[in-house]
Formats: C-alpha cells, sequence, structure tokens
C-alpha cells in the first residue's frame, strides 16, 4: 500500500437482560477507565482536547492509537499505518482491547460491544471513519472529484456490512423524508445516513467526503482525506478490501490518471439506490446520462489500477489479484464469499434463519440477529461461526495479532508516539505532558514537532524525553532518564 492510513471505529454497547439497561453508557466508562488505571493500555489526557473531549475522556495507547469516548460510544482510532496488513491487524487491536477489558471485568456475559453502524431502536448511526494521507499537490477538481464519488458510492458491494430494514433520517434542510416502501435487506449500514457528496461538518449533515482540511501532518507537503461513508467491517478480508481499493484509486488519482467519464449524476442518490436494490442490478446514471452497473464501475477501477499500480509491491499485487477475486464472485460464485463480504455472509445467514423459522422479514427477531453478526466477542458473535474458504480465511487467520494493543508499528510516527506514551505511563514525576497525532510536549512549553507520519521520531524523541526540565513536586530542574 505505502501511504499512510488509519481508521476510527466507534462501537456500540449491548447489555444482556440481567444488566440495568440505563448502563448503557456507564459501561463504555468503565471499559475506558479501566483500560487506562488498570491495563496500563495508555496514557490519559490531562487537557481538554475539544469542548467535548475534557481531561481524563481518552487517551493514546501504547500502540500508538487512540481511544476515547464520543457522544457515549467508546472510539478507538488505530495508528498510522503504512502497509495494508498492519492496518488491518491494528484496526482489529482495538476489538482486543475492548474485550479484553470486558473479560478482566467479568462482565463479558452481561455486556457486548458492537462493531456495526446503526441502532435498530433509535435509528441513529455511529461511524467508521477512514484517514488517508495524501500529497499537498493532487488536484482536486469537479470531475476528478466526481469521479472519486463514483468509486465510494460503488464500493459498496464489497464493503458493505448489510443491514435489515432502513432509516430515513432527516436533511441538512429538515424536509420530511419522502414515504418508502419497505426494504427487506441492504448493502450498507451508513448509506441511508449519507445526506451529502461534500460537506465540512459531520454531524448533522454526514457526508461521503468530509471536507475539512486537517492533515495532522505538515500541511505545505500533506492533506488528510476523511471518509465518512464506510462500514464497520467484521471481516478483516473486507477491511482490506476497503482499504487496499481506495488506497490505490488515491494512487491513481494523484498520477492523474482517473478517468473523466465516470462521474455520476447524484452520488448521494446512487449510494441509497445501490444499498437497497432489492434485485441487486446495482444500476447507476451517470452525468453524461448513460447507465452502468456497479460492478461494471468497479471493473473500470480495476482496469486503471492493474494496468498503471501493478507490480509496485506484492501487496498492491495480492490486492489487485483478490479485487478482481470478488468482483468475478459476486455475480457468478456468491458462496465463495462468505467469511469475506460481510453483507454476503450475514444475508446467507439471515436467509437461512428466515426459512427455518419461517419468519418474515419485518421480523423483529432479525434485527436481534443483524446486531449479534457484530458482537466482538468471539464466542458470540455470529461472524465468527462461519467457515469461509481457505483464500479468506488465511487473510482472517494471518492478520491477528494479540501484541498489536501494546506494540506499534515500527515504520510510521506511531512508533515515536507510542515511546512517549511509555514514558508518561511510567513516571510519576508530576511533568505535565500533552500528547498529540503530530507533537508531544512537557510542561506546556517545550514542544517536539512530528509533522512527518512517514518518520519513527524514536531518537527524536529519546533526546526530548532525556532533557533536564523542572519538576512538578520540585523547584530544582531534574534530568530525566
Amino acid at each position: 500500500m505505502d501511504r499512510i492510513v488509519g481508521i476510527e471505529t466507534e462501537y456500540g454497547c449491548l447489555l444482556s437482560e440481567d444488566e440495568p439497561h440505563v448502563n448503557s453508557e456507564l459501561w463504555p466508562a468503565k471499559v475506558k477507565n479501566y483500560l487506562f488505571r488498570k491495563a496500563d493500555a495508555g496514557t490519559i489526557d490531562l487537557h481538554y482536547r475539544d469542548y467535548e473531549e475534557p481531561p481524563g475522556n481518552g487517551g493514546f495507547l501504547l500502540n500508538g492509537g487512540r481511544l476515547y469516548l464520543d457522544m457515549g460510544h467508546i472510539e478507538y482510532a488505530s495508528p498510522e499505518c503504512l502497509h495494508l496488513h498492519d492496518l488491518v491487524t491494528y484496526e482489529l487491536a482495538g476489538d482486543d482491547l475492548l474485550q479484553s477489558a470486558l473479560i478482566a471485568l467479568g462482565a463479558e456475559d452481561r455486556v457486548s460491544f458492537i462493531k456495526n453502524n446503526v441502532d435498530h431502536h433509535t435509528g441513529a448511526t455511529f461511524g467508521c471513519h477512514e484517514n488517508y494521507l495524501m500529497k499537498r499537490e493532487a488536484q482536486f477538481t469537479p470531475p476528478i472529484l466526481g469521479t472519486l464519488l463514483t468509486f465510494l458510492a460503488t464500493r459498496q458491494i464489497f464493503t458493505g456490512a448489510g443491514r435489515v430494514g432502513q432509516s430515513n433520517p432527516l436533511a441538512f434542510d429538515f424536509e420530511p423524508p419522502q414515504l418508502e416502501g419497505q426494504v427487506n435487506f441492504q448493502l450498507s449500514q451508513r448509506a441511508d445516513h449519507i445526506v451529502n457528496d461534500i460537506y465540512q461538518w459531520v454531524q448533522f449533515n454526514r457526508a461521503i467526503i468530509n471536507a475539512r482540511d486537517e492533515p495532522l501532518a505538515d500541511y505545505r507537503k500533506y492533506r488528510r482525506l476523511h471518509l465518512l461513508i464506510g462500514d464497520s467491517n467484521m471481516s478483516p478480508y473486507a477491511t482490506a478490501l476497503k482499504i487496499g481499493t481506495t488506497a490505490c484509486v488515491l494512487s491513481l488519482l494523484e498520477e492523474g490518471r482517473l478517468a473523466r467519464n465516470l462521474v455520476l449524476a447524484d452520488a448521494v442518490q446512487s449510494t441509497r439506490d445501490i444499498s437497497r436494490d432489492p434485485a441487486e442490478r446495482w444500476i447507476v446514471r451517470l452525468e453524461n446520462g448513460k447507465t452502468i452497473s456497479a460492478i461494471d464501475v468497479q471493473w473500470e477501477f480495476h482496469h486503471l489500477a492493474q494496468k498503471h499500480l501493478r507490480n509496485s509491491n506484492p501487496e498492491t499485487n495480492w490486492l489487485l489479484e483478490n479485487w478482481g477475486f470478488v468482483l468475478e464472485a459476486i455475480p457468478h460464485n456468491r458462496q465463495a464469499l462468505i467469511g469475506g463480504v460481510d453483507w454476503i455472509t450475514k444475508k446467507w445467514l439471515l436467509e437461512t434463519f428466515v426459512e427455518s423459522e419461517g419468519l418474515s422479514w419485518d421480523d423483529p427477531w432479525l434485527q436481534s440477529i443483524d446486531l449479534e453478526y457484530h458482537n466482538i466477542d468471539p464466542r458470540r458473535g455470529l461472524f465468527f461461526s462461519v467457515t469461509p474458504g481457505k483464500r479468506i480465511a488465511e487473510w482472517n487467520n494471518n492478520v491477528r495479532r494479540p501484541s498489536a494493543t501494546q506494540v506499534p508499528p515500527a515504520n510510521t510516527r506511531a512508533s515515536g508516539r507510542a515511546r512517549a506514551v511509555a514514558f508518561f505511563q511510567s513516571r510519576a514525576c508530576g511533568i505535565p505532558y500533552v500528547i498529540n497525532w503530530d507533537s508531544i510536549a512537557c510542561d506546556s512549553r517545550d514542544f517536539l514537532v512530528m509533522g512527518n507520519p512517514f518518520e519513527t521520531y524514536n531518537d527524536e524523541v529519546e533526546r526530548f524525553l532525556s532533557k533536564p526540565r523542572l519538576s512538578g513536586n520540585h523547584d530544582e530542574p531534574q534530568a530525566i532518564p
């Protein structure tokens, strides 16, 4: 992949009937507190990061990532990763951290964390945000953005997590949604909640692309593409496809190689239409008036990537091969994708259950099964009950690495940050500190800027932390060994 990428995942919290429902927002806080105060998973924030993030709301982790509370949810942000295998590994580390905390607290049979994007009872959505570092000089003209939106709207045919039913959220102008027929099952959990193509604010006007220019790096060299459209995937194979194919398309964008005749007439409407199409033909209309299927759109991007990116590195070759495998299998051998593509796996499980129990698709029982598919507990999550084929099983098994909760990627800025986390975690010397994605600071006056995510900053961090400073408990300067 050779591109700095990170994922932010928000987790739902599901309680058993034995656990008081009022605890649904208490348990995320309990787990966060356990991880930082008892499990020593990271270093808690001592300062306000935002008006909604007071001191103690979260902190950075020993793996270089971050865990915090966001509007009642636990959110885990992976460390910066340079390679696709690492990105999937560190995305899974969030699941491992939360599940280990529940086990340690003796709550694993009463409390579950759910890695999905919808609340069936309230209609709310919570996100899985993707972050891709890009060159500052990359051209974002309307035709180029339009082509990128086309890719993002159609990739759900292999990245969607699937959901029972539908949501009809208000648009930004608060016009009442139009009455629609019942949707039994759709490809994407986020599709119904995307009401704009490109917009800056996240919470009340979710767009496919968030336009906020916050690179968390040297702004003269880099920009950060922040995507809101993606579903949280249970299948590591699906996560790899989601991130890897998008990284390929961004490389084509930076090299000026994207096609100019693949702009959708309405990317937001196409996103919803593809997700909800019961016939699974997924036909979309282009700006030039022509129609094309989502699979053919993806083949167009695949052919471009094959032509210009093949043999860039072994990971890209693996990605291109599996991208083509999935596009071929969706219409011709869908069974081969069970355990690999989430919506296909979930739909197969639901159809089997509907048939065996003689249920209708509006039965509330199916919503419970939908949620249990996303349970991160391997003993209970329905995703883990499925045995995929060899190709998918090998990837899903090989990317799981228990040490990823404690050890950062060795080839990005996360490595240096993790050294600072470990240093401040082990010190009781009273020196105030601030840790950010692109800097660390001691006593609020001495900063180390880490503006290049491709650098580890290991030596710079060691020198920075070893400088003599005033202790918070003493009047004389002390050297920090």
